[in-house]
């Protein structure tokens, strides 16, 4: 039987017989596990579109979208970790069967999951402090995570405006060289096809031109084979 359909039976019988909630219940088993499974995903989705999915239902807290090792591509299956287990119920219970880009969502629960080696020495090696990921890196406001956003402030001065405007112009800059570049590689990648358009072109020619140059020794072979044997006749005639 299908997962997804699977899932939903079991919810309606425990829904039917009060169970739900419950030791009884099925989740129970999974109640010390704050991982579950999410797969059928559309193949364009990134982790954060996963995330924004899941958060519905608590704070995830880790994921691990399985990508294939030499091209990066999602495989259409992930780990998500929730920060309370309880989540991980409502997720099953409401997200399963969900339909994302005309795809039927399976989510289910993961009983002893533990990220791959690789990705738990890469964590380790990250800092976690709050906006651990922009250190170092050239924001577009002075907002920093760790000290939150103050909703009360004044509204920004002119040269607040004035900085916004020189950094809107470095992006439409750096985004037309961007197109200059691509540009530049198509008409490349255009000449290149035109030049070997042209040496097949050289090539036929050149086959066709031997082509006629045979034809032409062959007709003159037969003209003088013709001339020499009237003329051999017609000596045999003179005696």
């Amino acid at each position: 039987m299908n997962v997804i359909a699977e899932i939903h039976r079991i919810n309606a019988a425990e829904l039917e017989q009060g169970v739900c909630g419950t030791s009884a219940s099925w989740h129970a088993k999974y109640a010390e596990s704050a991982w579950v499974y999410v797969g059928n995903l559309p193949l364009q989705l990134t982790e954060g579109d996963i995330i924004c999915v899941m958060s519905q239902f608590g704070e995830v807290e880790d994921i691990n979208l399985v990508r294939e090792e030499n091209t990066g591509k999602s495989r259409g299956f992930a780990f998500v970790k929730y920060e309370d287990a309880r989540s991980c119920v409502l997720a099953v219970d409401n997200i399963t069967g969900s339909k994302i880009l005309g795809r039927s969502i399976r989510v289910d629960h993961v009983e002893k999951y533990r990220l791959p080696k690789h990705l738990l020495e890469k964590e380790e090696a990250i800092s976690t402090n709050p906006g651990h990921a922009y250190e170092g890196k050239e924001l577009a406001s002075e907002f920093r995570l760790d000290q939150g956003q103050d909703l009360f402030a004044q509204p920004s001065t002119d040269n607040d405006a004035k900085e916004r405007h020189i950094s809107n112009q470095e992006r439409k800059e750096a985004k037309r060289k961007r197109r200059e570049e691509r540009e530049a590689k198509r008409r490349k990648k255009e000449a290149r096809r035109e030049e070997r358009e042209e040496r097949k072109r050289l090539h036929r020619s050149k086959k066709y031109r031997e082509s006629d140059d045979e034809e032409d020794n062959r007709q003159k072979k037969k003209k003088r084979h013709r001339r020499k044997h009237s003329r051999s006749r017609s000596r045999s005639h003179d005696k």
